[in-house]
């Protein structure tokens, strides 16, 4: 895809989103009543608009500027809420208008192996451009680790089946039950199609070299989840204990108890970020595990409350579930008895962070405390089945996932590319989804030279306002409903949506970053009226030599970060050198 233009980097909504969805768009749009132009706006960049309208880790909240005044606007609940008005869950096919190829059909086949959420993606660009598109899955459904690793009381089934029958209409060719080394080859599918794209996903699950790992009621917390998710019971009695985190986490855990081996294993890796998407499969490790009839779940973590990293959201409906967290713990060993598991015995931690605070946990070897188990279950990532690639598979990086291009996701192979957790390890769900896009997008480009044609972009000029009332910054932000703890039972999803009132009421709240002050240095006469009437005072006229600049000269300086675009200093401004407009390019449908 294009790289974003300054307008649309300026919106750190869209900046923060991996496939650039212009959330600043279509929350505005909200606000105003146009719901279906919000709706094909977060559904233009993102074939899984209505999957992620539930289960996005939302990272444009996380950069949402609204979150520097109080708390970030409610993104993903808004986006739910347009998709239940005009997404594959609502009966529509609205989504065409922004997906379907009109042009010819290409020559050149594409072959995609693995139906998950990377795959997908980039079958649905695919087709968009007119490719002939065949994707291969191992298992009997389409859906990779939205349908295997994420409950269904989180993302319901026949919304992600809608979703997927959406994209195979397009014209995909798709084959289940074809594992990648069992019932076809690697080299036969190089051999069908003019590229490949490698999309197998993580599904294999990490273990623990602790005492104690191989005993019967220790389990990996991907295996567990595949299980429940596709209806086969799991045996895990009443007291089950969950071990959180990443496995850089655990190893040190572990070398906690070995002074000898814990610098190296420091070095080796545990001074890296944490990840919140980790403690996220733990959480759903966790109601799961409560589902399936254990009276007695608990989180080991090994940061406080306050450092823990999964959004408070996901924390607050765990604890509602009557989840217990224990923190500032990490596992030293699993205790058992006639090969059974009995429990496991922790070791205190004295600090998670170092002082440039990077991830470089130390630990208190005599601070040691034992908790009872029927079942421990390691949520400690997943692992990429690399032997199904074969001998004549690209080639495989030093973190055991293949080897590509961190920039065009190209692998050592001619025409044969990689993406998803099978090159860059276990990540979010939009992260699998944007490295589906770029896939595509680079096929497009290897096949014609050319990138994807986008919308062509320009400066729309703004002739109203919308202006804040004086309390703007006073308006909370709206928790979204959920299903009372008393009524949450097996599969009923969780999280309920926004009503037409209180989506409007949240979407108010947006500070517009998509509208720009737009400044005619030629006629700007420096009378500094702006600087005046601005309500929140972030226009100043400065010295150039304050910014670099040579001296004798003057700047007038506007902070984006605080601006509320009420555009008083436009109607202020004597020359009308200042003027208001909005990039109607990269994200916003025509």
């Amino acid at each position: 895809m294009q790289p974003l233009r300054f307008y649309d980097e300026n919106i750190p909504c869209l900046a923060a989103c991996p496939v650039h969805t212009n959330a600043g768009a279509y929350v505005a749009a909200i606000a105003d009543g146009d719901d279906e132009f919000a709706y094909l706006t977060a559904r233009l960049p993102n074939p899984f608009a209505s999957v992620c309208g539930r289960v996005c880790a939302a990272p444009c909240e996380d950069a949402c500027r609204r979150g520097e005044i109080d708390t970030p606007i409610a993104i993903r609940a808004l986006k739910r809420f347009v998709t239940e008005k005009y997404g594959v869950e609502a009966g529509s096919d609205k989504w065409r208008s922004v997906a379907e190829h009109k042009g010819e059909e290409r020559e050149q086949s594409i072959g995609i192996i693995g139906g998950g959420p990377a795959g997908m993606a980039c079958a649905h660009d695919l087709r968009r451009l007119g490719y002939r598109v065949t994707v291969y899955e191992a298992t009997g459904q389409l859906g990779g680790m939205m349908v295997l690793g994420i409950p269904e009381y989180r993302l319901d089934r026949d919304l992600l089946n809608a979703e997927l029958d959406a994209i195979v209409s397009l014209g995909v060719d798709v084959h289940l039950n074809t594992r990648l080394g069992v019932d076809v080859q690697f080299d036969e599918l190089r051999d069908q199609h003019d590229a490949l794209f490698l999309a197998i996903g993580a599904t294999l699950g990490r273990g623990l070299d602790l005492e104690g790992h191989e005993a019967d009621g220790v389990l990996k917390a991907i295996e567990f989840l595949i299980n429940v998710n596709q209806g086969f019971g799991v045996n895990i009695g009443e007291r089950v204990l969950v071990i959180g985190g990443g496995d850089v986490a655990m190893d040190a855990a572990r070398s906690a108890l070995r002074r000898e081996d814990y610098e190296e294993a420091r070095q080796n890796g545990a001074n890296g970020a944490r990840d919140p998407e980790m403690m996220v499969e733990a959480l759903d490790v966790a109601r799961s595990a409560a589902r399936e009839g254990a009276t007695h779940v608990t989180v080991f973590s090994l940061e406080s409350e306050e450092e823990l990293p999964a959004s408070p959201f996901e924390v607050e409906e765990a604890s509602a579930e009557d989840i217990v967290f224990i923190h500032r713990r990490g596992p030293a060993r699993i205790l058992t008895e006639d090969g059974k598991v009995t429990g496991l015995e922790t070791i205190g931690v004295l600090s998670v962070f170092n002082d440039e605070g990077r991830f470089a946990p130390t630990f208190d070897p005599d601070d040691l405390e034992s908790f009872e188990a029927d079942t421990v279950i390691l949520a400690i990532g997943q692992a990429i089945d690399i032997e199904a690639l074969g001998d004549s598979g690209p080639e495989i990086s030093p973190r055991r996932t293949i080897g590509i291009d961190e920039t065009t996701l190209k692998t050592s192979l001619d025409n044969v590319w990689a993406g998803g957790d099978a090159a860059r390890g276990p990540r979010t769900l939009i992260d699998a989804i944007a490295d589906g896009r770029t896939v595509a997008a680079e096929i497009h480009k290897a096949f014609t030279g050319e990138v994807p044609p986008e919308v062509e972009g320009q400066l729309v000029e703004l002739s109203q306002f919308h202006r804040y009332d004086d309390t703007y910054d006073r308006v909370d932000r709206l928790s979204v409903p959920v299903l009372a703890t008393d009524r949450r039972m097996g599969l009923s999803e969780v999280e309920l949506g926004f009503t037409e009132q209180q989506a409007r009421c949240e979407a108010a709240r947006c500070l517009r970053c998509f509208a720009n002050i737009e400044l005619d240095v030629d006629i700007c006469v420096l009378c500094a009226l702006c600087v005046d009437v601005c309500p929140v005072d972030i226009i100043s006229i400065v010295p150039a030599e304050e910014i670099g600049e040579d001296q004798g000269s003057t700047a007038l300086l506007l902070d984006e970060t605080d601006c509320i675009r009420c555009g008083l200093c436009i109607e202020r401004c004597p020359p009308n050198a200042l003027s208001m407009a909005v990039w109607s390019g990269i994200g916003v449908p025509q």
